[in-house]
């Protein structure tokens, strides 16, 4: 059999983590494949830290990156660049992942040079186009392109096999964020940040928090972090650490509502490889991110989800994680109890991670061998 020849395309942190595994097994199978890598750097510094943890030398770098650019410009950028190296490579197929605005133009891009495409972590769905934007949407229509869909769970399964995709062409087969992982905690690590360094992660209860969804900005993220506010004031063994997202609008309401809180710990935004061995010692993750949603539970983490919807119900339904809303009241309540009641903490912590058991990137080779 002649060989596959894959394109892996990417652009930002969160996709090169949940890529790096698959790039790794593809050099691996070296026998049945020929593969490439293409980042589109729709981010730069982010993406970069990602590939220097995981040794990632990318092939074709776009280099689309521009400070104020629009989703418009995003996707034309990617979609001129990426028909440049598909006419370059000629790939069979080629592989995007997640819900990225690269991810579309990507597919999008296979679509027009009418080359396979691969999706991995296909079939979520918050059931609301504008929640998360442009997310929701991405995932969509990159769905309606995709010739092989790696859904991370039974429940995205769902999802696909209910908007009438063919039941053959979806492969199930865990997150690769779990795989991904794997390789990076360290019990014995140390943070160049010295305040988190200092931090008694053995006494305190340890709240991490991120938040920087679209929908959120504004008095949805106020009413988060005044919750977060309220539980640090009122129990003396909590302290909240928030790496701030780099969007000025997010930070201006950090420091409005957690100014001289001793407590509360508001730090630059952490690489991968300190951001998950935080995630590793902390208490409690509240957060309005979707792949922390899958990385906290395999660490023993219960999660706290400040959204009103989310397209990763199954750690809702497995107990890993309860979606809070973003109401100030509720936030607070769910918090009290977790802080409060070890049998509901220890209910959580101990509930069965459902996105897999850390071999997603070779389930996904194996499945493009046998049905390539």
């Amino acid at each position: 059999m002649d060989k596959i020849k894959v394109l892996v395309i990417f652009g930002t942190r969160p996709e090169a983590v949940k890529m790096a595994p698959i790039v790794k097994a593809l050099k691996k199978n070296q026998d049945n494949f020929v593969s490439k890598i293409c980042v589109t750097a729709q981010h730069r510094d982010m993406l970069d830290q990602v590939l220097r943890i995981f040794d990632i030398e990318p092939d074709y770098d776009l280099n689309i990156f521009e400070s104020g650019q629009t989703l418009t410009q995003i996707t034309c950028r990617a979609l001129r660049g990426l028909e440049e190296v598909i006419e370059d490579f000629n790939p069979d197929l080629i592989l995007v992942q997640g819900d990225t605005t690269t991810v579309f133009s990507g597919a999008l891009a296979a679509f027009y040079h009418q080359v396979k495409i691969g999706h991995v972590e296909a079939g979520l769905r918050s059931g609301n186009l504008y929640s998360p934007y442009p997310e929701e949407a991405n995932r969509m229509m990159t769905g309606v392109l995709t010739d092989f869909h790696f859904a991370p769970t039974e429940t995205s399964k769902d999802n696909l096999l209910r908007e009438g995709y063919d039941e053959n062409k979806i492969f199930i087969t865990g997150n690769t964020s779990i795989d991904a992982l794997s390789w990076v905690i360290d019990e014995n690590y140390k943070f160049e940040e010295e305040i988190i360094n200092k931090i008694d992660f053995r006494n305190k209860k340890v709240i991490l928090l991120t938040a920087h969804r679209r929908e959120n900005i504004g008095e949805p993220m106020k009413n988060i972090f005044s919750a977060l506010k309220d539980i640090a004031k009122e129990n003396k063994d909590v302290e909240v650490i928030y790496p701030m997202h780099l969007n000025p609008k997010v930070r201006e309401i950090a420091y409005e509502v957690f100014k001289g809180m001793q407590s509360v710990h508001l730090i630059e935004p952490l690489d991968y490889l300190p951001f998950t061995n935080l995630m590793n010692k902390c208490h409690i993750v509240v957060t309005d991110s979707g792949g922390v949603q899958e990385e906290a539970p395999s660490l023993g983490k219960p999660v706290l989800v400040v959204r009103r919807e989310t397209e990763r119900p199954e750690g809702i339904e497995a107990g890993t994680a309860k979606l809070a809303g973003t109401d100030r009241a509720n936030i607070y309540n769910e918090l009290n109890i977790l802080l409060n009641d070890e049998d509901e903490y220890r209910k959580m912590a101990n509930a069965v991670n459902p996105y897999g058991d850390g071999r997603a990137a070779e389930y996904i080779i194996q499945a493009i061998k046998d049905n390539f």
